[in-house]
């Protein structure tokens, strides 16, 4: 018997694959959840309105490194909504197909929800949210005060998740993506989240801000906090983000 990774590498092969739905002329799923009714909803400021100071390519490159002491500055709304453009920020919609944002994907089909424990951001009371790439807005998800605990605690209980100043966290809804790929979607929603997270590090390094990578999460614990199924949609990755010390 092959070990469990070894048989999820052999079965989506391109040889072993079954036909897509779109290749059989089925509709194409929503490219973002909607909001729920009556929830808490805050503009982010306009990507052409936000300043953020330049920096070199390389430099930001060179730089870049996984941080996890975190200054207790709070972000600007204005530099929360530049990291939320940089990993998921539309720059053109072909509905009901694909979307051109500020990262790759397969097949433009970007499958992730981007959801944001805030824990220190001028303007905005703590609490879990979601990312609206359509809108650029964010949706309030959960305000308990046991929130940041809770993801925390599903991060394996790794503490800089409680002292960021927000921790991003990436589910992929695989159908969005199996749609058009079959069962190679299961490997293709984790190529898009390392482009996206990289972004993430180095438009932080922009704003003087810190990045690390979280691979190691409790996969049904997470998924319970963050009210999703953990199958249809699921945490790929998470990331913490504040100001340097």
């Amino acid at each position: 018997m092959l070990p469990t990774g070894r048989t999820f590498m052999e079965q989506t092969r391109y040889e072993y694959l079954s036909p897509s739905d779109q290749t059989q002329e089925l509709p194409a799923p929503p490219l973002e959840k909607a909001a729920p009714d009556g929830c808490l909803n805050i503009p982010l400021p306009k990507p052409d309105t936000i300043t953020v100071p330049p920096i070199d390519c390389r430099a930001a490159i060179e730089v870049r490194r996984s941080i996890r002491h975190y200054a207790r500055e709070p972000l600007t709304l204005e530099e929360l909504a530049f990291l939320c453009w940089s990993t998921q920020g539309i720059v053109e919609v072909k509905a009901p197909y694909y979307t051109l944002r500020n990262v790759p994907s397969a097949g433009g089909r970007h499958a992730f929800e981007t959801y944001l424990l805030i824990n220190r951001v001028d303007g905005v009371e703590p609490g879990l949210y979601r990312y609206l790439a359509f809108s650029h807005s964010l949706t309030l998800v959960d305000s308990h005060s046991g929130i940041v605990d809770r993801i925390m605690s599903a991060c394996l209980g790794q503490a800089f998740v409680r002292s960021s100043a927000v921790t991003f966290i990436w589910s992929a809804v695989i159908y969005r993506m199996a749609w058009r790929y079959s069962e190679r979607a299961y490997r293709l929603v984790h190529l898009d989240c390392g482009h996206v997270c990289q972004n993430l590090y180095l438009a932080g390094e922009q704003i003087g801000c810190g990045t690390c990578a979280i691979g190691a999460f409790d996969d049904r614990q997470i998924a319970d906090v963050l009210g999703i199924d953990g199958e249809e949609e699921f945490v790929v990755y998470c990331a913490t983000v504040g100001k340097k010390t």
